[in-house]
């Protein structure tokens, strides 16, 4: 047992392929579990934003482009992950004649034009599923109605995105991989949730304690829709008109995500260095939907969680405090 004392830090991490990214005082850094079983560790460089323009470190502010430096950082570290665990070699193998022509003759511009329009179609699905499907029920529903929802149009809307995330995590938690991917994430967390207990990073340690953490992204996006719902329910409120035109109020609602992400970033900071009702009715969805996006790690994913958040951690823990 250590002779810390139970603190909140403001490191954070990230499930990978066969890997776990953490961030802390000592910058980034990712530990990954090769096929022959050794676990690589290494720092990555990664510049924010908000060290070169401090406006970008303002309330508010900061949030939005936390958000975008996170998607950025994620997806580097998931293709430096595939590489390092060796999926990259087991996709060559598997590769029909056609696609290794066309990659080796494209290399690395034709991966990289594969991956943008599989992002930009990800984000397309992502604003049909979540922001246009949500609006077409209501309007279904409520010309069923005669009209009756109208006075709840934000409410409603924002309830049937909520089931929609729900039954689309608990249908990809069922599939194979997620389900390893998701152990990671427990191991992350159950790693971070030692650190912050006080204990001795070590396998034994880390398993008793809780794969459930409140800055975690799942809560950050549970935080996110439920502050929809309350921000839709007053737009409607605003521009009841324009909230009959199905495209104009889906395009005013996703004009609007930015600042959305602006107050869930903050509030999770806030959950993250208090503890009373108020965080806690907030982050209990969120807690609540990592029992999908969680899963309980092995030990060996463990080891993988230990040395990923050893590499970003020092001596002192009052470094890594939340400010």
């Amino acid at each position: 047992m250590s002779d810390r004392k139970t603190h909140r830090t403001s490191v954070g991490g990230q499930a990978l392929i066969e890997g776990v990214m953490m961030q802390g005082p000592r910058g980034v850094a990712t530990a990954v579990r090769q096929e022959n079983g050794e676990i690589v560790v290494k720092h990555h460089t990664f510049n924010h934003a908000k060290d070169k323009f401090k406006f970008l470190g303002w309330p508010i502010i900061r949030g939005m482009v936390a958000f975008v430096e996170s998607m950025i950082l994620g997806y580097r570290m998931l293709m430096y992950s595939a590489e390092a665990s060796g999926m990259e070699d087991m996709e060559d193998v598997e590769m029909n004649k056609f696609e290794k022509w066309i990659t080796d003759k494209l290399g690395d511009k034709f991966m990289s034009f594969i991956m943008v329009i599989a992002t930009i179609l990800g984000i397309a699905l992502a604003i049909l599923i979540f922001f246009y499907f949500p609006v077409l029920l209501f309007n279904r529903l409520n010309a069923w109605t005669d009209g009756v929802l109208t006075p709840w149009q934000g409410t409603i809307e924002g309830v049937l995105k909520i089931i929609i995330f729900v039954v689309y995590i608990a249908a990809v938690s069922r599939m194979k991989d997620i389900k390893r991917t998701f152990m990671y994430h427990g191991a992350e967390h159950k790693s971070i949730a030692c650190y912050e207990s006080g204990m001795e990073l070590t396998v034994e340690n880390v398993k008793k304690c809780t794969r459930f953490h409140p800055r975690c992204g799942t809560s950050f996006i549970f935080v996110m829709l439920i502050f929809s719902i309350i921000f839709s329910t007053i737009l409607s409120k605003i521009f009841p008109d324009i909230a009959t035109v199905r495209i104009l109020w889906m395009l005013l609602k996703i004009a609007f995500i930015p600042l959305l992400m602006g107050f869930g970033y903050e509030f999770i900071r806030y959950a993250g260095r208090h503890d009373n009702i108020f965080v806690r009715v907030l982050s209990a969805p969120g807690l609540w939907m990592q029992r999908l996006t969680t899963n309980e790690p092995d030990d060996e994913i463990i080891e993988v969680g230990i040395e990923a958040l050893k590499a970003v951690i020092t001596d002192n823990p009052e470094d890594d405090e939340i400010k």
